[in-house]
C-alpha cells in the first residue's frame, strides 16, 4: 500500500479526521469562557451602502472578540464614484481599500482577502447588524480544526432608512439588547429549515456546501486560496460556487446558531427570486456538476467543469489498447467527461526518423488519434487531484467501460457516500485495478495525512472505501464488450429493476395525487349541487309562505 506524507500544520491547530460533514467530534467552548489566539479579518464588500454600512461597522465595534485579533477591511467597489469615507464609529483596526480591476461583490471580496492580515477571513455583508458574540461564535470553531467553513445565523427584519442610528446599534450591541432594536424575531433565512433537519449541518453529508450563503461566513485564508478564491467573473451566485470548490478542497461546513445577525430589509433573492434563479442557473450549471441534473445519454452536451476526469496511462501501451479504452470513455452515456492521457509526450520530436520503425510509433499514433478531440488532454503526469472536477476515474489501457459504467459508478459512490471505489479487473498474473476517486475526500485526506500515514486509510476514515468486481460494472477487455459476465448482466438487471421501482413509485404518487384531485373536484361539484338544491328549496319555501 502506498504511503503519502503531508507536512504538519504550521498553525498548531488540530486536524481531526472528520467523516463526511459530521463535526460531532468537535466541542466548541462556551462563549466568553475561552482564550482566543487566532486573528481574523472581517471583509466587507461595499457599494452605495453608506447608511447601512455605518450600522454594520457600529455593530462590529461592539464585538466580544478581542480587538487586537480583529481587523476590518472595507472594500470600496464604487469605481468612478467619490471615495467611501468611514463613519466615526468603527472598530479600532479598520481600513478602506480599493478592489483589483473589475467590479462586483465577488471581485471586491477576493480583493479584500488578498490584502487581509488575519489567519481567518470572515465575509460580512454591508447591510447586517451583528450580535455581540457573532464573530466569537464562529472563531471558537476555527481553533478546533483548520479546514472548517462557518456559517452564521441570519434573519431578516423590516428596515426604514434612518430609523436606527449607529450610536443606537453600538449601544444595543454592547448591552446585549440587539433584539429590542427590531421588536421581533425576524424572518428566518431559507437555510434555517435545512439546519433544523440536519443538526446544524452535521447530517448534511455531501450536500453541505449548498448551504453556504456568504452574507456571513468565515474560513481559513489558506483554505480559501487553496480552493482558488472567488470566481470574480460571477455577478451573482459566487457564494454557492465557492462553496462547491471549498467542498472539493476538503472543507467541512458548520452552522452556528449563536453567531446571530439581522439583515436590514429583504434580500434581492426574497424580492426577485424567479429572476435571480433564471440568471444564476446557466452560470452554476456550467461550473457545478450536480447543481442541476446533467442528463445521461445527452451525448453532445459538455460543461465547463465535467463530472468525471478519466486518467489513462499510455506509456508502453499500444494504440489499439488506448484507443479502445478512450473510445469507450468518450462514447458512454456520461457526456461531461474529460480524458487525461499521461505519457512521455515530451519525447516526441520532429527529427528525421523511419516512420514505420519509429521507436515511439505507438505514442505518436495515440497523440494523432485524439489530436482533434477537445475532451482529451496530453500530460506527462496527472495532477495530484481532479479538482475542481468531483470525480477521477483511473482506468488501465486495454480495458473498456460499458456505456453506462461511469453513470452507475458515480451514482453508486454517491449512494454509498464513498470516497474511493476500487475495481478488481484481473487477478490471474498480477492484480489489475481501476478506481473512482471522490475529489472532496481525497483533498481532505491529503490535508490530514502525516509522514508515514496511508492516504487510502485517511480516505476511508473521512468518507469510506469500497472494493468491487470490475466485471459487475461492465469494465472488460477489448472484444468482450458484448459477452459480459453473469455478474455484469445481473448488475444491469438490478440497476434497471431499481429504476423501474423508482418509476413505479412515482407513478403511484402521481396516481394518488390525481385521485385526490378528482375527489376534491367531485366534492366541490357535489357541494355546489347541494348549495344550489338547498337554495332552490329555500326559494320554493319562501314562495309558498308568501302565497299563504
Amino acid at each position: 500500500m502506498d504511503v503519502y506524507a503531508a507536512s504538519a500544520p504550521a498553525t498548531g491547530i488540530p486536524r481531526p479526521r472528520i467523516r463526511l460533514n459530521d463535526f460531532g467530534c468537535l466541542t466548541p467552548p462556551e462563549l466568553g469562557a475561552w482564550t482566543p489566539r487566532r486573528s481574523v479579518s472581517v471583509v466587507i464588500p461595499a457599494y452605495r451602502c453608506e447608511e447601512t454600512l455605518s450600522l454594520t461597522l457600529a455593530s462590529l465595534a461592539g464585538q466580544s472578540y478581542p480587538g487586537h485579533l480583529l481587523e476590518v477591511v472595507v472594500v470600496d467597489d464604487g469605481e468612478g464614484e467619490a471615495p467611501l469615507r468611514l463613519p466615526d464609529l468603527v472598530p479600532e483596526n479598520t481600513r478602506v481599500v480599493r478592489p483589483e480591476p473589475g467590479w462586483g461583490i465577488a471581485n471586491a471580496f477576493h480583493s479584500g482577502v488578498k490584502v487581509a492580515d488575519g489567519e481567518i477571513v470572515h465575509r460580512v455583508d454591508a447591510d447586517l447588524v451583528l450580535f455581540p458574540e457573532h464573530v466569537e461564535a464562529q472563531m471558537r470553531w476555527h481553533h478546533l480544526a483548520d479546514y472548517l467553513v462557518l456559517l452564521g445565523n441570519l434573519r431578516f427584519n423590516e428596515y426604514a432608512p434612518g430609523s436606527i442610528s449607529p450610536l443606537e446599534v453600538h449601544a444595543a450591541v454592547t448591552a446585549g439588547t440587539v433584539d429590542k432594536l427590531f421588536g421581533d424575531d425576524g424572518v428566518p433565512q431559507w437555510t434555517e429549515a435545512k439546519w433544523d433537519r440536519t443538526g446544524d449541518l452535521r447530517q448534511a453529508g455531501l450536500a453541505a456546501w449548498r448551504l453556504l450563503v456568504s452574507a456571513t461566513a468565515s474560513m481559513p485564508k489558506e483554505l480559501y486560496l487553496r480552493a482558488g478564491g472567488m470566481d470574480t467573473s460571477l455577478r451573482r451566485g459566487s457564494d454557492t460556487e465557492i462553496g462547491y470548490r471549498l467542498a472539493q478542497a476538503g472543507a467541512v461546513f458548520v452552522g452556528d446558531r449563536e453567531s446571530r445577525c439581522r439583515h436590514l430589509g429583504e434580500s434581492t433573492v426574497m424580492r426577485r427570486r424567479d429572476e435571480v434563479t433564471r440568471y444564476t442557473r446557466p452560470y452554476m450549471n456550467e461550473r457545478i456538476p450536480g447543481f442541476l441534473e446533467r442528463k445521461a445519454k445527452t451525448s453532445s452536451r459538455q460543461y465547463l467543469v465535467p463530472t468525471v476526469e478519466a486518467v489513462v496511462d499510455v506509456e508502453g501501451r499500444t494504440l489499439e489498447d488506448v484507443r479502445a479504452t478512450v473510445n469507450g470513455l468518450l462514447s458512454g452515456w456520461m457526456a461531461d467527461v474529460s480524458v487525461v492521457l499521461t505519457g512521455p509526450w515530451h519525447l516526441l520530436t520532429d527529427e528525421r526518423r523511419p516512420p514505420l520503425d519509429d521507436p515511439m510509433l505507438d505514442l505518436r499514433l495515440i497523440r494523432e488519434t485524439f489530436r482533434g478531440e477537445n475532451r482529451v488532454r496530453f500530460v506527462r503526469k496527472a495532477a495530484e487531484s481532479a479538482f475542481p472536477v468531483p470525480f477521477r476515474f483511473e482506468c488501465p489501457a486495454g480495458w473498456v467501460p460499458a456505456p453506462d459504467s461511469l453513470v452507475r459508478l458515480v451514482k453508486f459512490a454517491d449512494d454509498e457516500t464513498a470516497g474511493l471505489v476500487s475495481l478488481v479487473l484481473d487477478e490471474h498474473e498480477e492484480l489489475t485495478t481501476a478506481r473512482l476517486e471522490r475529489t472532496s475526500a481525497v483533498s481532505r485526506a491529503r490535508l490530514l495525512v502525516e509522514p508515514g500515514d496511508s492516504l487510502e486509510e485517511a480516505i476511508h476514515q473521512v468518507s469510506g472505501t469500497l472494493w468491487e468486481d470490475g466485471r459487475k460494472w461492465g469494465i472488460l477487455p477489448p472484444g468482450d464488450e458484448t459477452s459480459a459476465s453473469a455478474a455484469a448482466l445481473a448488475s444491469q438487471v438490478e440497476y434497471w429493476r431499481d429504476r423501474a421501482e423508482k418509476w413505479e413509485g412515482q407513478a403511484r404518487r402521481w396516481k394518488r395525487k390525481a385521485r385526490e384531485r378528482r375527489v376534491e373536484r367531485v366534492e366541490r361539484a357535489s357541494a355546489q349541487r347541494l348549495r344550489r338544491a338547498v337554495g332552490k328549496g329555500l326559494r320554493m319555501v319562501g314562495v309558498t309562505r308568501a302565497r299563504r
